[in-house]
């Protein structure tokens, strides 16, 4: 895991993002600074997801501007993407069950030079296989998952995990290739009260380290720094199809297969912008 990056400021004036059927997100004020821990506190379908993934350069902001290592957003969303990972991401980034631990570790580090140029050829020869191995190691301990406390170590699929390993595999792989930022939706979902103490202090410990942190939840810590989205008015997620000339790239509408209409949720509106960008 590359360490020697310093965490990505973050600066936004009244950004939001607007799609056909109304606004997923509007009015968000941050000023953070590298390595901050900042929570975005809310209700589900608050427009929590699609913050983080404007913020990473994954959702187009529509009003308003905003900065992410010094990069304006959005005209420079597709290096931001690349400074920035996203974790946890219902529709956009998730845990395939079937696979194990170990498949989804070697995965990622195989896709480093997507990221970060990490070398054009596969990591045939022992120096490349070393390097995965360290680098796959240095991601499980930052997050301290040990694959010797699972039930079949790095053999352990996925579906046999408890909640809060699989978010700590979801962080391990977000942090592997040393982003500036990481973003980290439904943090405290289905975690007890212990559990949610030990995620935070998972992300805090990360944000200690120099990497910035920007974690979806429906509770923040009292440390963090807050910003807090609201539900959108009824009528809004009520609203007809998209005009002829919405733009291409607005968030999704919520039409179904059968040409009907309803409310549009973040794990929506995150499945859309994925297949926009066509990259997480």
């Amino acid at each position: 895991m590359d360490t020697t990056r310093q965490g990505a400021a973050v600066n936004a004036r009244g950004i939001g993002v607007e799609g056909p059927r109304g606004w997923a997100f509007q009015g968000i004020d941050l000023t953070a600074e590298p390595g901050a821990l900042i929570a975005v506190q809310g209700s589900s379908g608050s427009g929590r997801t699609c913050l983080l993934l404007a913020l990473t350069g994954r959702m187009r902001i529509t009003a308003g501007e905003a900065t992410v290592a010094g990069l304006p957003l959005p005209k420079r969303m597709g290096t931001v993407r690349s400074r920035t990972a996203i974790a946890h991401v219902p529709g956009v980034v998730e845990l395939e069950p079937a696979l194990t631990v170990g498949e989804h570790l070697k995965e990622q580090a195989l896709l480093g030079h997507r990221f970060q140029g990490l070398g054009a050829s596969l990591p045939w020869g022992r120096r490349q296989k070393e390097a995965t191995r360290a680098r796959i190691d240095a991601a499980l301990a930052a997050v301290r998952l040990d694959p010797g406390t699972l039930v079949k170590g790095l053999g352990t699929a996925v579906r046999d995990l408890e909640r809060i390993e699989a978010l700590r595999l979801s962080v391990a792989l977000g942090i592997m290739h040393g982003p500036q930022l990481l973003a980290v939706d439904d943090v405290d979902l289905k975690l007890s009260a212990a559990e949610r103490t030990e995620a935070w202090q998972l992300l805090r410990d990360l944000a200690q380290a120099g990497t910035t942190i920007v974690a979806a939840a429906s509770e923040a810590p009292a440390d963090a720094l807050v910003v807090r989205t609201t539900p959108a008015p009824a009528t809004t997620a009520e609203a007809d199809a998209a005009p002829a000339d919405a733009p291409a790239d607005a968030p999704a509408d919520g039409s179904d297969a059968a040409g009907g209409t309803h409310p549009h949720t973040d794990e929506e509106e995150a499945a859309h912008a994925f297949a926009e960008t066509g990259r997480a």
